[in-house]
């Protein structure tokens, strides 16, 4: 299982346990500290899952998801927003804007694996 997943976050100890998380279960890992930069490694990067923060400098996350959505070559692109907002208003947003899931901070790492691998459809081992 070669999929790619980007992490999107300002927070370098959220990227830092997301990243190895991630890598532990087998998939390639790309990161961008900004909205910017997480839609310039989008085009690039192709990735099967962006793991999207909500609030991030330059480009807020639900900006970041109203974009690649916006964009037909990156249909296939599956996003799960990350956040500490976790409202009712903006998980609706969240979702209304194309996202495939939502999870709020703190939020417990097997739930979030759990969440990654239905998302991408994988079989749980």
């Amino acid at each position: 299982m070669s999929q790619k997943i980007l992490i999107v976050d300002d927070e370098p100890n959220i990227v830092i346990s997301l990243e190895f998380l991630m890598k532990r279960e087998g998939f390639e890992v790309a990161v961008a500290a900004d909205g910017e930069a997480a839609l310039r490694m989008v085009e690039s990067e192709r990735p099967d899952l962006v793991l999207l923060d909500v609030m991030l400098p330059k480009r807020n996350g639900f900006e970041v998801c109203q974009q690649i959505r916006g964009n037909p070559k990156l249909s296939g692109v599956k996003i799960i927003m990350l956040t500490a907002k976790g409202r009712d208003t903006e998980v609706a947003k969240g979702m209304a804007l194309g996202a495939d899931g939502y999870m709020t901070k703190p939020f417990s790492t097997r739930e979030l694996v759990d969440k990654v691998k239905a998302t991408l459809d994988i079989a749980r081992a």
